[in-house]
């Protein structure tokens, strides 16, 4: 049994990450901000895991907090990651790029080598794409650590409490008849379930062979930006029209909305990023880690709850 730390083990991906270890053999630590967000990764969990879980607060944008985490952890699976900010990149930057780095010099300083760390597939340093950017940094940050690394890449990644989904979900409740998508809604994506996502990082730790790996992570199959928009609606049992739209006219509401800092679906940056496909090779999952990932088709169910409503169900 090997004692892995779990930055960012209240999030989406962590909610799924933790019990894979666990079932893996693992025992965890979960590096939580707050009292809070602890008390909520062992209520997703059941009796029987909770007492294979330690809690320890950090915060990867407060690099003192780290070195008492690293104490007798055997290896770190890097998770704590945003996607969107309102402060022209800043906070991307202290979060994803930053964040990363003073992960890498806390397990350096305390001689823990192993680190899996979650980036995505189809970033670039681009600095006019603050998520990209922010992301390819820590790409480059880890590949150049000295650690024990892998660097997992998924595109898209559904499941109950996802982002991006959820927010087309949200878009369909919201319209009047109508839903749009950005430009021609031809960008590519190859979405991959979140279980699938969790499964790859335990079967990393188990394979030595994947150290010093990039691993781009997609389904079966690759999926327009309008066919994801179809399935969204097929799934919600939504009757609406899709409108494709200029994308300097959304940015333009978008940012209109950024600047009096009122909600919107859709970040600028997020729509800079459409220019870049977000697809990999296809079978990569089937060959490295010995299974077939979930297709995307008829597994949206969830979305007919708001994701404030939706449970986190890890499948077999």
């Amino acid at each position: 049994m090997s004692t892995i730390l779990v930055t960012g083990a209240s999030g989406f991906v962590g909610s799924y990450a933790v019990p894979s270890l666990l079932a893996a053999g693992h025992r965890v630590v979960a590096l939580v901000r707050t009292p809070g967000s602890g008390q909520l990764v062992l209520e997703r969990l059941p009796d029987a895991d909770r007492r294979n879980v330690e809690l320890r607060t950090g915060d990867v944008t407060r690099p003192g907090s780290l070195p008492e985490a690293m104490t007798g952890v055997d290896g770190v699976v890097h998770l704590a990651a945003i996607p969107r900010d309102r402060n022209h990149g800043e906070e991307l930057r202290m979060v994803n790029t930053e964040g990363t780095r003073a992960v890498v010099v806390a397990m350096r300083d305390a001689g823990v080598d192993r680190l899996v760390h979650l980036g995505a597939m189809g970033v670039a340093d681009d600095p006019a794409l603050h998520y990209a950017s922010s992301k390819a940094r820590a790409e480059a940050m880890v590949s150049a650590s000295g650690l024990a690394w892998t660097t997992l890449k998924p595109s898209l990644q559904f499941g109950p409490g996802d982002g991006f989904f959820n927010i087309i979900a949200d878009l369909a409740r919201m319209s009047p008849g109508v839903i749009p998508v950005p430009g021609t809604g031809q960008s590519r994506f190859q979405p991959i379930s979140v279980v699938d996502v969790a499964t790859v990082i335990a079967k990393t730790f188990a394979d030595p062979a994947t150290i010093g790996q990039t691993v781009d992570l997609g389904g079966p199959r690759y999926w327009t930006y309008r066919e994801i928009t179809q399935e969204v609606l097929r799934a919600t049992g939504k009757r609406r029209a899709i409108l494709p739209m200029p994308v300097p006219f959304i940015r333009l509401v978008a940012g209109a909305s950024e600047a009096v800092g009122l909600p919107f679906p859709v970040a600028t940056d997020q729509l800079r990023q459409l220019k870049l496909d977000n697809i990999g090779p296809l079978g990569v999952i089937e060959t490295r880690f010995g299974f077939a990932p979930r297709p995307m088709e008829g597994a949206l169910g969830y979305l007919t709850q708001k994701k404030r409503d939706q449970t986190v169900r890890v499948l077999s």
